[in-house]
């Protein structure tokens, strides 16, 4: 079975699983590929086919905070909105393991909202799916303490992979988190402390 099949909640008609086929352009990443750079012009629409990818916003100094991560099945809803209105990229995408994506032309957006009330569904589905994310994020950012917000990474990203550890360096985490290494590093030895996590080079694990 084509991998175009599986993706999640669309499950569209032959008609649209064919349309998509002959228009898009099927790319893989590895771990760090960059797929959409802020500031660019948006040409193309991403389907997650298989893997990950991590959307980031920067901001004047710099500093990156994570907003969502898509998965199979999912595509970039601020991507398919700058793209509908010809506006640029308010966000960085980039993969987080080996992964297949299937880039839409964005002139494609218009005949396929007209013509195929599924691919509407699906995306008003992705759409109330990273609002909810959105809101997340901002009930973190503005009402819970850090300790709280590295524990809650930790534990959904566990969740996403499967994997109860966790390879990344603390200036990673401070990245996605929007704070300073320092900081990640002393709440992670707190943790470790707490018989929450185990602690190795590079290394986090969620007991």
């Amino acid at each position: 079975m084509d991998t175009l099949d599986n993706v999640k909640e669309l499950q569209p008609s032959k008609e649209v699983i064919s349309e998509l086929r002959q228009t898009g352009t099927l790319k893989t990443l590895q771990k760090g590929d960059l797929l959409l750079q802020e500031h660019s012009t948006i040409r193309n629409i991403p389907i997650i086919l298989k893997g990950s990818v991590k959307v980031y916003q920067t901001d004047d100094d710099y500093r990156e905070m994570l907003l969502y991560t898509l998965k199979e099945g999912d595509t970039c809803i601020m991507s398919f909105l700058g793209g509908l209105y010809n506006d640029v990229s308010k966000i960085r995408a980039v993969s987080d393991e080996e992964s297949e994506v299937l880039l839409i032309p964005v002139e494609k957006l218009g005949i396929l909202t007209q013509k195929h009330p599924e691919w509407n569904n699906y995306i008003f589905r992705v759409y109330h799916q990273r609002f909810n994310e959105l809101l997340e994020v901002v009930n973190a950012v503005a009402f819970k303490k850090m300790d709280e917000r590295l524990l809650n990474y930790i534990t959904s990203q566990v969740k996403l992979t499967g994997n109860p550890s966790l390879e990344i360096t603390h200036e990673e985490l401070a990245n996605e988190l929007g704070t300073a290494r320092v900081v990640v590093s002393r709440l992670l030895k707190q943790m470790e402390h707490e018989g929450l996590v185990q602690l190795a080079r590079n290394k986090i694990t969620l007991l």
